[in-house]
């Protein structure tokens, strides 16, 4: 080999050969790196803000629309018709993303975004404001695709996950942002209106951001655009490591040069290593929402009224409290996922999160059973602050992280919008299904249910869901191939590949 890549495993990274030279960068220390995530993760704010500012506005809304008050299954359906567009924007995301680009894909997702705060802000009734809602889904359901994958692959391997971590910061920080702006407006007449309508400028400002930022160097190099992906790539690394990063994406494209084609989602579950990515992938997604983040977000101010706290106004201060902390642990979160890993990360998270959600479950039926003893609340009230505690520095990014790393390049568009696919539709069920489920059992039986989920949740991460700190993409790739076919006959391939190189 040449160009100080060594064929020696790397400490840290699982036995797995290393192909690349050594890997050490701050993104500190390099305000490109700051700019481009900063930029790409407007998305993630996107996300955030749509998440949190309908839990505030639906208060409101009901006010004013008489048909949605009386009906939990018209609230459900504001909520849950944005995760609608989310599920069509996110399968449609990945092959945008491939056909198109990372860039291009952004735009257009701003400007259904835009569209959509327009409808929603001027509704007239409850079933404009629902399509309006449906737009501002295919908006963020594009941009859920594509911020995690835009980050990434313009990221250095030894720091991609605090920098895909920081997109989940803008989702949290996004959520913390709608609640300061529910309580600003909750003396303004047209309340809701402007509550929805703001979402349209972070994404203009994104679209404004986005026109001066460069394609992805992966995708680049996919589509034989080398020089170009070279300008890019000069911004990110030094002159020492540059010319080593070079080599090895011009080697990783003459290897997908002679297997490309055209992914369809079909072909995922053609091969063994794609099969058992996915189902990794997709299934932290999808435990992401059943163990009850959504529920949370679009309903905690709902479900703090629940708790015995009357007023619009308290209900939305005590969401702001628990916003802040989300995104605080989000915080936590981009320190820990490449120091612990991905994987304890998770575990941690769960556990945790499993104490509150049993916290959260009692005081709701200690509540229920004597609304006069406001400490009852106050210990449901707790619990939900505890679960954001838990949750938020680990299966907040984790997911969103492992699906960004766990797919090769010619299916990492469409595996990663059919995960995206997945968190919605399982946000979908949890959204539309939660007013319901809480009728039939109670505040404090749908908590229990949560429970049971996240206990699952922990004995799936154990047995299923690799440690991928620090890998490069084709040593994640590595995983799959051991797991599919053996590590004896894994590692002979990769030596090949190598002398062949």
């Amino acid at each position: 080999m040449t160009n100080g890549m060594t064929m020696e495993a790397t400490p840290g990274s699982s036995g797995y050969l290393d192909l690349h030279p050594e890997r050490k960068m701050s993104f500190w220390k390099n305000p490109y790196i700051l700019g481009f995530t900063a930029a790409a993760g407007i998305g993630g704010l996107l996300f955030g803000y749509d998440t949190g500012v309908i839990s505030g506005a639906l208060l409101y809304i009901k006010d004013d629309f008489k048909e949605v008050r009386d009906s939990s299954f018209l609230q459900e359906t504001i909520v849950s018709m944005a995760l609608v567009g989310a599920i069509i924007g996110a399968a449609l995301g990945g092959w945008i993303n491939d056909a198109f680009g990372r860039k291009k894909a952004t735009i257009s997702a701003d400007i259904v975004f835009i569209l959509g705060s327009i409808v929603m802000a001027t509704a007239p009734d409850a079933y404009v404001l629902i399509f309006g809602r449906f737009l501002v889904g295919l908006g963020v359901g594009v941009a859920s695709v594509t911020a995690p994958v835009y980050i990434a692959e313009s990221s250095p391997s030894e720091i991609r996950g605090s920098l895909v971590s920081v997109n989940v910061l803008m989702i949290t920080g996004g959520q913390f942002l709608s609640y300061l702006i529910n309580l600003a407006f909750t003396e303004v007449p047209g309340t809701w209106r402007w509550m929805l309508g703001v979402a349209g400028l972070p994404a203009a400002l994104q679209f404004f951001f986005i026109i001066f930022l460069p394609e992805s160097p992966r995708w680049l190099f996919l589509k034989d655009k080398k020089d170009e992906a070279i300008d890019v790539l000069t911004k990110i690394y030094t002159l020492e490591r540059l010319e080593d990063e070079v080599d090895y994406l011009s080697a990783q494209y003459e290897l997908e040069r002679h297997r490309r084609r055209d992914i369809k989602f079909t072909d995922v579950f053609k091969s063994k290593e794609i099969r058992l990515a996915f189902f990794v992938g997709g299934g932290l997604q999808a435990f992401q929402q059943f163990t009850g983040i959504s529920i949370v977000m679009y309903y905690g101010p709902t479900i703090i009224e629940m708790a015995g706290f009357g007023s619009n106004q308290e209900a939305l201060l005590l969401s702001l409290i628990v916003a802040g902390m989300n995104a605080a642990g989000t915080v936590l979160g981009i320190y820990l996922i490449d120091r612990a890993g991905r994987r304890k990360l998770a575990l941690s998270s769960l556990s945790g999160a499993s104490v509150a959600l049993a916290v959260l479950s009692g005081g709701s039926y200690l509540e229920s059973s004597d609304s006069t003893n406001t400490a009852y609340g106050w210990i449901a009230i707790a619990g939900l602050a505890l679960y954001i505690l838990f949750f938020s520095p680990g299966m907040g990014p984790v997911p969103w992280t492992v699906n960004s790393e766990i797919y090769p390049e010619e299916f990492r568009g469409v595996c990663g919008g059919m995960s995206a696919t997945v968190n919605w539709i399982c946000s979908t069920i949890m959204s539309e299904s939660f007013l319901s489920v809480t009728d039939a059992v109670g505040l404090g039986g749908s908590f229990l249910i949560l429970l049971g989920v996240a206990i699952l949740a922990i004995i799936f991460v154990a047995l299923f869901v690799p440690e991928t700190k620090g890998l490069t993409f084709e040593e994640v790739a590595m995983i799959w191939k051991e797991r599919a076919w053996g590590k004896n006959q894994n590692t002979q391939n990769l030596l090949e590949t190598g002398n062949q190189s």
